[in-house]
């Protein structure tokens, strides 16, 4: 019998003392972010809905970092989610998203980015990329 894939929706949680899994809603932005990091585009410069614009200063820090590390990063799997985490810091949630290539799989890279609620949702602002 094939697994069924599960469709729990997560919410996000404004709990400063336990990290929480990434939602779901944000899910879908972070990976629209890695694919363009995947093509080199760090600056994303066809633009992800919801996420701020990356400087010129932080692209170089992705890029540099990335390409220091040596391994080629790859499309965040679906598992990548079980690792993920988010925790509330009082005004925005810190996220760190691990990053997968393609020679080590779950690799110790992780995008570090902050969201913040807006009227429309959410604002995604990606801060760096490195090895905590």
């Amino acid at each position: 019998m094939a697994k069924r894939k599960s469709t729990k929706e997560v919410l996000p949680v404004k709990d400063e003392d336990e990290q929480q899994p990434v939602p779901t809603a944000w899910r879908p932005a972070f990976r629209d972010i890695v694919l363009a990091f995947v093509e080199h585009d760090y600056r994303l410069t066809e633009g992800v809905d919801g996420v701020l614009p990356v400087s010129a200063k932080t692209a170089k820090q992705i890029r540099e970092y990335v390409e220091d590390y040596g391994e080629t990063l790859v499309a965040l799997p679906e598992k990548t989610w079980a690792s993920s985490t988010c925790i509330w810091m009082g005004k925005k949630w810190e996220v760190l998203i691990d990053l997968w290539t393609k020679g080590e799989g779950r690799s110790d890279l992780v995008l570090s980015a902050t969201v913040s609620e807006t009227k429309d949702g959410f604002q995604i602002k990606i801060e760096m990329v490195y090895v905590p």
